[in-house]
């Protein structure tokens, strides 16, 4: 529950691993692929069919143990000092809403529950399977390992969010394997999969995969159709509030990656088809990872499909996160935060290939958001300045392409309305209550949030593009117990991206 040490080098460990494997679109408008796909080798699903349940179990509860181990005898947590009276109380008081940072609650718990999910699916578990072991290990740690009584957004975001994080590691990972290799280049190899996915490099350790030849690359899905992004270049952010407007200007890093093809839905299996968006900030008094947000298909239905238009429909995983900190001293207030780490929802993709020498493609999402996080102006109590919430969101978007390469154009819009059922009394000190015991989910209050993107992107030479975009973000939020506020904020990039 609480911001443990032990996070730093996560934290920093994902945001490099994002920035160097991931990306950054919604849907490119112009994917150019890194090399041809090619399906996976019969031998290779025959290795990858023998499930090793107990194996998996026992990794989970080793990895807990491990990290209690550290946080209790080097870092020396008094969270970490657990007891059977400890754990007698957890089981008695139940779950409460914790007061952690976003970043922790939002992203680090996600990924500390992707490292649950791989330890079951580098046993061969499945998406399902593997998600039940990041909930067992995510009670686990909750219930037992920690003298704070267990959070329910943790145990809600840490599994949810990190079967998400966690099939875009496994499956990046699984594209740096080949066990034909020896010597230096598969020692590459290795450590790339392990930085990627450390619980999929780690049982490859333990069961000698990682140095075991084969007459086969040892890949579970082939080479995938992948397209991938890297951009540089500057933004500025301006935010308005109360007529009055602040700019702040930055270095900055995009990625984007789109993993298979969203026009094929002949065979779908969990995340064969998955887009990331994330984008790094190098702002002074910003977070550095700004935005990240992962889309994974888990199954589709063809409605049309022809040499000029396709339609189809689907079931998704959403995760989304958004974060900024006050951009300067003259106005003290954050332009916005989100984090959402559990929404699924049904979603249609339309694409028509022919119109003169354009292409036009198309998405619709509708979504449950079964948890988020929203920034709150009124709810400041220990590292919590956000409200926890559900609702729903909606996603559209359009991308019209000039000779499949030179020129594109994409509009795309988000819309979160999120709902905070459980408040605290009216009047009551948030100065003076126990953050360790107070069991809200902050100010009682409907919001809403937007954000919405115009790009173009240039071929300037080859694969490198010049990328122009303007994103605006606003929220409005509806409090029971106070004034309303409604703020916005207007972002302007220029990148040169460079696609592989």
């Amino acid at each position: 529950m609480r911001a443990k040490n032990t996070y730093r080098l996560r934290w920093l460990l994902l945001t490099v691993l994002m920035a160097v494997a991931m990306g950054v679109s919604a849907q490119m408008p112009i994917k150019l692929s890194v090399i041809a796909p090619v399906p996976p080798d019969s031998a290779d699903l025959k290795l990858y069919s023998e499930k090793h349940p107990w194996r998996a179990a026992a990794t989970v509860a080793g990895l807990n143990l491990g990290i209690w181990s550290y946080d209790r005898f080097i870092e020396k947590g008094d969270y970490a000092y657990i007891s059977l009276h400890s754990i007698k109380e957890n089981f008695k008081h139940g779950f409460i809403w914790d007061n952690d940072k976003m970043g922790t609650n939002m992203f680090l718990h996600p990924y500390h529950g992707n490292l649950y999910y791989n330890a079951a699916r580098s046993n061969n578990m499945n998406y399902w399977r593997s998600g039940l072991y990041a909930l067992g290990g995510s009670a686990m740690w909750e219930l037992l390992m920690e003298r704070e009584y267990p959070s329910t957004n943790d145990v809600i975001a840490t599994p949810v969010g990190g079967m998400a994080i966690g099939e875009v590691c496994y499956r990046v990972s699984d594209a740096m394997i080949d066990d034909r290799l020896t010597g230096w280049a598969r020692f590459e190899r290795e450590a790339g999969v392990f930085l990627v996915s450390p619980m999929r490099g780690l049982t490859r350790i333990i069961n000698g995969d990682a140095w075991r030849v084969r007459r086969t690359s040892g890949q579970q899905f082939g080479t995938p159709n992948v397209g991938i992004e890297f951009g540089l270049g500057s933004r500025i952010i301006t935010f308005s509030h109360k007529n009055v407007n602040d700019t702040k200007p930055s270095a900055a890093l995009e990625f984007n990656m789109e993993y298979g093809d969203r026009f094929e839905v002949k065979s779908v299996a969990p995340y064969d088809y998955f887009t990331i968006k994330a984008a790094l900030n190098l702002m002074n008094k910003q977070p550095f990872l700004s935005q990240l947000n992962i889309k994974g298909r888990l199954l589709a239905r063809e409605l049309r499909d022809d040499p000029v238009t396709h339609l189809s429909v689907g079931l998704y995983q959403h995760f989304d996160y958004y974060d900024s900190d006050t951009t300067s001293t003259t106005m003290a207030k954050c332009p916005y935060k989100l984090g959402v780490p559990a929404s699924f929802g049904a979603g249609i993709l339309y694409r028509r290939t022919k119109i003169g020498e354009w292409a036009f493609d198309a998405f619709a999402h509708a979504n449950a958001v079964l948890l988020g996080a929203i920034l709150s102006d009124y709810y400041q109590v220990d590292e919590r300045n956000y409200n926890l919430a559900a609702g729903y969101s909606l996603k559209i978007g359009a991308n019209c392409v000039l000779g499949s390469d030179k020129l594109s154009l994409s509009v795309n819009h988000e819309f979160y309305r999120l709902f905070t059922w459980k408040g605290y009394p009216q009047g009551l000190p948030l100065d003076k209550v126990d953050y360790r015991t107070l069991n809200v989910m902050g100010d009682k209050s409907t919001a809403s949030f937007g954000v919405t993107e115009v790009r173009i992107n240039m071929r300037v030479w080859k694969r490198l593009y010049f990328s122009m975009g303007l994103s605006h973000y606003f929220r409005t939020t509806h409090y029971h117990y106070y004034p309303n506020v409604r703020s916005g904020s207007l972002s302007e990039s220029m990148m040169v991206m460079w696609k592989l």
